[in-house]
């Protein structure tokens, strides 16, 4: 939300901090004010001496329009790399297909799928939560149908400022894989 102007200040003093390597910039507006995405606001995004990266939070494929697409075109032919952050919302995107959709439609742009975040225990949200279960089965199901380039790592942002855990889910177990059907198999093959 910040102006042009001021994101070049920011970006310029962010320049002169040594240890300062990776600048990574999180919006909605490419989705929310695709019209905001200039030429002037991607000159200022960029960081002398930096790796800068765009991630863009988008939870649903219909936020993805032309003029929001056409501004994460612009932010990527700038030489800005972008990344996604999507919340994984019960209702809203927590079936394969539209998922599936969102992360597909992010690697048609050149975004690269990041985070799909289980949603937080805050207050006011928990009818918009699913279990880790319904997540894990969610991350089965994109695996078994869509590319490698369209899987967001699930994450779980632990309450009290912990971190965020990876909470996909888990192919291996002892002496066996599971392949994205739900099949079983010897791992390492017998007879080998």
């Amino acid at each position: 939300m910040l102006s042009p102007r001021r994101i070049a200040e920011l970006s310029a003093r962010l320049a002169k901090i040594e240890h300062v390597k990776v600048v990574r910039y999180h919006t909605r507006i490419p989705a929310v004010d695709p019209g905001a995405v200039t030429d002037e606001l991607t000159r200022a995004l960029r960081c002398a001496g930096k790796a800068v990266y765009v991630a863009l939070h988008a939870n649903h494929p219909r936020e993805l329009t032309a003029a929001a697409r056409a501004a994460c075109v612009k932010i990527i032919d700038a030489g800005l790399p972008m990344l996604s952050q999507t919340v994984l919302l019960k209702g809203v995107n927590d079936d394969p297909q539209t998922l599936g959709a969102l992360m597909r439609a992010f690697v048609e742009l050149r975004i690269r799928p990041y985070y799909l975040h289980h949603g937080d225990l805050a207050p006011g949200t928990a009818h918009l939560r699913t279990g880790l279960e319904d997540g894990q089965a969610l991350m089965r199901a994109l695996r078994g149908t869509y590319s490698g380039l369209c899987q967001p790592t699930y994450v779980l942002d632990i309450p009290g400022g912990h971190g965020k855990a990876p909470v996909g889910p888990n192919y291996v177990g002892e002496g066996e894989v599971e392949d994205p059907n739900g099949r079983r198999h010897a791992y390492p093959p017998t007879g080998d």
